[in-house]
């Protein structure tokens, strides 16, 4: 059943990584339409996230985010699928790094690097970072129950480069190639919601108390690694920017959670300025009532 779902879809997915852009934003709207007014994907979980962390806006103002949110969603999704065919040119021209003498700057302290993100305006694209570094790309991923859409997303994210690995490879791999002499810049997406332990974090994320992830922060001080947040935002439809905001060149130097704060602070801030560009279909907030 995973093959035969595979082979089905791939084809429609390299179809949509052929189009030109402004066919494939045509193809995006008809997406939306379909994906919001007909099917209502996650409207429900969106609603519920948008009225929680906005208690304070209109219907009005929540519809309006809410559609934006949906078409951003469709685009990013069939960017993703423009992946598998786009040029390291053309990636480079929509997706620019603003500042990277940052990078050249962290690679110089000769250390390894954690890179955190958030689940903001576009991650998939980040891919093009491994163009502007000298030291090894690596992304932590949670992989696909449908082995063959975990093979082509693998092969999708790793075009230019970057290596896939898995939540638990990844203190392995870091450390095999620290032994070997080989620094690396690894990606992290950490503003989601983690399982429920006894011991797990938790701290205020848009006002609301929730667990976070703190295993970017623990690897950092684990290894001794810099670490440092990814700020992509939104320019236009099709064109994005990011600029590198070190957190720490120490990591121990910091109190702890301090790095998980200050990183939650950054993707706030991105929400409150264009709440649509947040991935606002997760349930980052369901385990709100559940803090002992």
């Amino acid at each position: 059943m995973q093959f035969l779902t595979y082979i089905i879809v791939y084809p429609f997915l390299w179809s949509i990584s052929k189009l030109p852009f402004r066919l494939l934003y045509i193809v995006s709207d008809g997406l939306y339409l379909l994906l919001y007014y007909i099917i209502g994907y996650r409207k429900k979980v969106v609603n519920n996230n948008l009225r929680l962390v906005f208690p304070n806006k209109t219907e009005k103002e929540i519809a309006t985010i809410r559609k934006k949110f949906y078409r951003h969603l469709c685009d990013m999704f069939l960017e993703m699928a423009k992946t598998m065919s786009i040029s390291k040119k053309e990636l480079k021209k929509r997706f620019k790094i603003t500042n990277p003498e940052e990078l050249k700057r962290l690679e110089s302290l000769d250390k390894s690097v954690i890179l955190i993100f958030g689940h903001y305006a576009s991650w998939e694209w980040s891919i093009v970072l491994q163009n502007y570094i000298n030291f090894k790309g690596l992304a932590v991923y949670k992989k696909l129950a449908n082995k063959h859409f975990d093979k082509l997303i693998r092969g999708i994210r790793s075009k230019f480069n970057t290596t896939l690995i898995s939540t638990k490879e990844t203190i392995n791999i870091i450390n095999q190639n620290e032994s070997k002499g080989i620094k690396s810049i690894t990606g992290f997406l950490s503003d989601q919601s983690p399982r429920l332990s006894k011991d797990i974090y938790w701290n205020h994320f848009m006002g609301i108390k929730v667990p976070c992830f703190t295993g970017a922060e623990r690897l950092a001080k684990k290894l001794d690694l810099s670490t440092a947040y990814l700020k992509v935002t939104k320019v236009k439809r099709g064109f994005y920017e990011a600029e590198v905001i070190t957190l720490a060149e120490d990591p121990n130097k910091h109190k702890d959670y301090e790095l998980t704060n200050l990183f939650l602070k950054e993707v706030e801030k991105q929400i409150h300025e264009a709440p649509e560009y947040y991935f606002w279909t997760h349930k980052r907030w369901k385990h709100k009532d559940k803090i002992a």
